[in-house]
């Protein structure tokens, strides 16, 4: 049988898409204007939303539907 191999993150999720934020735009901004660098920076702000939206799911005031 076909065995997966797991292995436990060493960061969070938040911390990785921070992480990977700030060095898509870092990159994007050593890029020249173009397509290449729109998308670069688009996923940058998608990952940082990410982030926020995960901070929102963990806040304690968020609670479960009665």
């Amino acid at each position: 049988m076909f065995k997966r191999r797991r292995f436990k993150q060493q960061l969070s999720l938040r911390d990785r898409l921070a992480a990977w934020a700030q060095q898509a735009q870092e990159r994007a901004s050593a890029l020249p204007p173009g397509p290449e660098r729109e998308a670069l920076v688009r996923k940058a702000r998608q990952a940082e939303v990410a982030t926020h939206l995960d901070d929102w799911v963990r806040s304690p005031g968020l609670q479960p539907p009665r």
